[in-house]
């Protein structure tokens, strides 16, 4: 037995107490007469005190994390550290054994305050994952997990395993594929979602599923999106409308955020945004309704204005409260915030509104008499505030200004602290335009179009919307969910629209177009995402510090050194060669 206590469990109750520890070691330090060890595990931090001379000598030559095992007796502190939880105590050292030698020189200090280059800590992740912080956010991370397990269990959600080995579809994103050995020249696919698989279970007579499912994306990584693979908590119901996926998340989702964080949760029933009316308030699609800022239409406000800039463009404008405040160096710096190549604006028209109602600085020359009045009594422009205008072709002018109220938000800290916003988005287009002017589909192809086969026989395919919505927290999309197109005409016709033909569905669906030939029951269901949730428990900005062996920014796996160079004899194994 290496251990009859863990670290961070000793008291002052234990003192006359023989044990023995292990773990690593955090700290060493030779006071001449006697040598204190911090010794470390997951569980927290024991002082041990060395005074034998013989295990003295051992103790100098211990390395910082070296892994050790002591055997002593606990005694009662004479100085105490009451920030220590075993701040009362020290164990006396009879026996040391190094378990595990680490070398002298460390890549970079564990639980430092000094920041290592990420790429250096994820090629020694083995090392990072020591870090406190980080630990416990894996370790919270398993707790979310089984609690959401456990949630879905008393919903009466059975859980069910769906292939990782699945066939290639067009699903929004760049499939990974797998080669056959035993089909030479074909191809397996990683699942994107288990999309065609939970549908599938509906139609074979299940009244519910879940499972906490790993899908494969050949997506560009972000601080917010884990490149490759990331894990979804993906659910479906027979016989169920978008109100019934609703209830289950609103269930779910909030009960798990209360459940490991003091900071104050919305609870059901959440915030419902029409897609269109989320574009035209918050210029985004995930709007973080901590930012008490809104984006108007102030369009007709100048349809005769003498300002070329704003001439035959759609106008938007942002109100800040007592923004007359900040300088002229704010705004310089939000002009070149707007027009950096991240943005694209072309500028960004400002004033202010002063206390004495008059209009100062930027495009003050611009407002007439008539269109301050309206400003004030129409858009809400009181005294102190700052005007914020942006001009561009309509959909360029919503996103240029969502991004201009976000960073804002940021730099006037206007956001609300410790707290969890939710709202549904919802009503999302079912098509899109696509750069070539052509028509796709612009969320889940596999939705039931509103309206059903009425709206795809006669409407504009771009003012058709589909029973699709996500879920928003803080301006994270947390999850998507949809009600199914579970009709087969319908879906021909759907698909039909975004340029495929009956052939090219029986080729990339045949399994989902054959399946509901045979009586298929309506159904909905969502996906909240998991990485991104406990990376919001925990407070953090980067989604790689709640993953235990993620890929870095170039989707590389520094640890591993995936992905890497095969053998002529793998691949000629799998049929492939390599084009030179």
């Amino acid at each position: 037995m290496y251990r009859t206590k863990n670290l961070g469990e000793l008291r002052i109750e234990n003192v006359g107490e023989v044990v023995e520890l292990a773990g690593w070691v955090q700290t060493v330090r030779n006071l001449g007469g006697m040598i204190f060890i911090d010794l470390r595990d997951e569980d927290g931090i024991t002082q041990v005190v060395v005074n034998d001379t013989k295990l003295q000598e051992k103790a100098k030559s211990l390395n910082t994390e070296s892994c050790i095992h002591i055997k002593g007796k606990v005694v009662e502190r004479a100085s105490k550290n009451p920030k220590m939880p075993t701040g009362d105590i020290e164990v006396i050292a009879d026996e040391i054994e190094v378990l595990g030698k680490c070398k002298p020189e460390l890549p970079f200090e564990i639980n430092s305050e000094i920041d290592a280059r990420e790429d250096l800590r994820l090629e020694y992740r083995f090392l990072d994952l020591r870090n406190e912080k980080l630990h416990n956010n894996i370790l919270l991370r398993s707790k979310i997990l089984k609690y959401i397990r456990d949630k879905m269990e008393e919903l009466g959600f059975p859980e069910i395993q769906t292939p990782i080995l699945a066939n290639s579809s067009p699903e929004g994103a760049r499939d990974y594929l797998v080669p056959s050995r035993l089909n030479p020249g074909e191809f397996y696919a990683l699942p994107q979602a288990p999309q065609q698989f939970k549908q599938l279970l509906m139609v074979s007579g299940f009244n519910k599923y879940f499972q906490i499912a790993p899908c494969f994306r050949d997506e560009d990584p972000r601080a917010d999106r884990a490149p490759g693979e990331f894990y979804q908590l993906d659910f479906e119901m027979a016989f169920a409308t978008q109100e019934d996926v609703f209830k289950v998340i609103e269930e779910v989702v909030p009960a798990t955020f209360a459940n490991f964080t003091n900071w104050q949760v919305d609870r059901g029933p959440f915030i419902r945004i029409p897609y269109k009316d989320a574009m035209e308030k918050y210029g985004i699609d995930k709007p973080d309704l901590r930012n008490p800022l809104i984006i108007q239409d102030a369009t007709k406000l100048f349809e005769n204005t003498e300002f070329n800039a704003f001439k035959d463009k759609a106008i938007k404008l942002i109100v800040v409260p007592n923004g007359a405040e900040q300088g002229r160096k704010f705004f310089d710096r939000m002009t070149e915030f707007a027009t950096s190549e991240e943005v694209g604006a072309k500028g960004l028209a400002w004033t202010k509104i002063t206390l004495e109602k008059q209009v100062e600085g930027g495009i003050a020359k611009f407002i007439t008499d008539e269109i301050k009045e309206q400003l004030i009594n129409e858009y809400g422009a009181e005294e102190n505030s700052s005007l914020f205008f942006i001009a561009d072709e309509l959909k360029a002018a919503q996103k240029i200004a969502g991004l201009v109220r976000i960073e804002l938000g940021k730099r006037l800290d206007l956001l609300e602290k410790n707290v969890y916003r939710f709202c549904f988005i919802v009503d999302f287009p079912m098509y899109e335009l696509t750069d070539e002017g052509t028509i796709d589909f612009g969320h889940n192809p596999f939705s039931m179009p509103q309206g059903g086969m009425e709206a795809l026989e006669t409407k504009d395919p771009l003012d058709i919307v589909a029973y699709q919505f996500d879920l928003v927290c803080n301006g994270y999309e947390m999850a998507s969910g949809a009600v199914r197109n579970q009709n087969p005409e319908i879906m021909v016709k759907a698909f039909e629209i975004a340029g495929y033909k009956e052939e090219d569905i029986k080729i990339k669906f045949g399994a989902l177009y054959n399946a509901f030939q045979y009586g298929t029951p309506p159904h909905a269901g969502a996906a909240p995402g998991i990485d991104r949730m406990v990376m919001l428990i925990a407070d953090s900005q980067n989604i790689r510090e709640v993953i235990a062996f993620p890929k870095n920014k170039r989707a590389r796996d520094l640890l591993m050194r995936a992905p890497s160079k095969v053998s002529e004899e793998q691949l000629k194994d799998v049929h492939i060669k390599l084009l030179k």
